[in-house]
């Protein structure tokens, strides 16, 4: 055996060969609120196109999710609950999985350790207030994650999808990690909020290819294709259709698993414990290593 062979199969289960999950990051206005903490703006445009996404776009997607017979996960953020008391029972009533996106998808660079744990207390006591239960994954806005919140989200026994340190699931200090991927998320090739933007939204057509690429590439290599898109985002007509033709492409092989993240975390649990478990020790700084002071 050399350290050079590619690992075995990743064992999905009922002979599957690769898996597919369907991810929705509820962000709706929350973004808006963070973003302007500091000095609430008199303008409507960003928060117009934002709150499009509870308004319509969701119910585009659980549209298209059951018409498919497709159960999704949901992560959002508590503010956005909070404004839309229908959605988390609207969603578990249809069979989804609700997880944890921050209380006002508060970014990791932007918040003290202190100011993490009092948010993610009051998003789980909201979120067992509206559904009665505890919800079991987490999703870190922005997809970034520190020491603390890793710790933070062990001692609550949740899963994690926030990061990519592996195409296929893995643990990073004993917390079930759901990768994720810059690659299947919509925001990056179709949010546009302004002129002020530099790039155009990516066509459509544009985009399905290159997630068709992505899908064949995850059934080659038997991994998981996470799809992530935004209520505001892919909840637009266009992209409704284009999500319609990748669902059915999906849907035409047997051999992929469709499951919620939650399904995929419990079972890395239970068939795959341990498996490519790493540790999340950050590097000192490079001024302290031998090289550089020259010893």
């Amino acid at each position: 055996m050399s350290m050079l062979d590619l690992p075995a199969p990743y064992p999905w289960p009922d002979g599957k060969k690769s898996a597919f999950c369907f991810s929705i990051d509820v962000d709706a206005h929350s973004p808006w609120m963070w973003n302007n903490r500091n000095d609430v703006p008199q303008l409507l445009s960003h928060l117009e196109q934002r709150r499009y996404g509870p308004r319509i776009g969701i119910k585009r997607i659980t549209d298209l999710l059951a018409r498919h017979d497709i159960k999704a996960s949901f992560f959002v953020p508590a503010a956005v609950a909070e404004e839309n008391p229908w959605m988390l029972p609207a969603l578990v009533d249809a069979g989804h999985e609700v997880g944890l996106h921050g209380y006002f998808h508060e970014l990791v660079s932007q918040t003290r350790d202190d100011e993490f744990t009092r948010v993610l207390e009051a998003s789980i006591a909201l979120f067992e207030r509206q559904t009665g239960q505890k919800p079991a994954g987490f999703r870190s806005p922005a997809w970034e994650m520190t020491p603390h919140m890793l710790a933070e989200v062990k001692r609550h026994g949740f899963y994690d999808s926030s990061l990519m340190g592996s195409d296929t699931p893995y643990a990073v200090h004993d917390v079930t990690e759901v990768p994720v991927n810059w690659a299947t998320d919509d925001a990056i090739f179709f949010k546009f909020l302004d002129g002020s933007d530099t790039r155009a939204p990516l066509g459509t057509n544009q985009m399905l290819d290159a997630w068709k690429e992505e899908l064949a590439a995850s059934r080659r290599f038997s991994t998981l294709f996470m799809l992530t898109v935004h209520d505001w985002i892919s909840g637009r007509g266009s992209r409704i259709a284009m999500l319609d033709r990748l669902v059915e492409d999906v849907l035409s092989d047997d051999s992929i698993w469709v499951a919620t993240a939650g399904e995929i975390a419990a079972h890395y649990r239970d068939h795959a414990a341990g498996r490519d478990a790493v540790s999340p020790e950050i590097p000192a700084s490079l001024y302290d290593h031998p090289a550089w002071k020259g010893e």
